[in-house]
């Protein structure tokens, strides 16, 4: 199991994926909530990696927000010691797009791409028929981007890279 956060500095997304990638379970909310849901569902479904998306610096200004998300990224870390992998928005990029000029909504086609069944447009389908996607909005997009990062660099390579330890 992977568990996927997408730190923000109010709200932040996660996603449950299993072995195959498929989503198990996802939500946005503020981060104390995500703190305990999170903290659930490690405990229920242990062993879990978790991946947790990392600030990086590319020499331009930042704002307070991006410093209350990365002492947020801090206290998610914290959580899950010894079992966590930070994944960077270019390892996103580069992984699922091919290029480090992607935006939020490439990254988005390109995980409808790899996992709608039918619905190739939004990926989601409908009530009555749901698609890979269903009920998937905002940030928890990102979340799957960095589940799926995750796998791609780490366990498709039959864990020989994986950066986690056990506590």
């Amino acid at each position: 199991m992977i568990l996927a956060i997408d730190p923000g500095n109010i709200n932040s997304a996660y996603v449950l994926l299993d072995e195959k990638l498929n989503i198990i379970e996802f939500g946005k909310f503020c981060n104390d909530n995500v703190r305990v849901e999170t903290r659930r569902l490690f405990k229920k479904y242990y062993p879990v990696r978790v991946a947790i998306e990392m600030v990086a610096s590319y020499g331009m200004a930042v704002g307070k927000e991006v410093f209350e998300t990365c002492v947020w990224i801090g206290r998610f870390a914290e959580l899950f010691e010894g079992y966590t992998t930070f994944i960077y928005r270019k390892d996103e990029k580069i992984n699922l797009c091919s290029s480090m000029k992607a935006k939020d909504t490439n990254i988005r086609q390109a995980l409808i791409d790899r996992f709608a069944r039918f619905d190739f447009k939004r990926g989601k389908g409908t009530k009555n028929n749901p698609d890979f996607f269903y009920g998937v909005s905002a940030d928890v997009w990102q979340a799957i981007a960095v589940g799926v990062t995750y796998s791609d660099m780490f366990l498709e390579k039959g864990d020989k890279y994986e950066r986690w330890t056990v506590f």
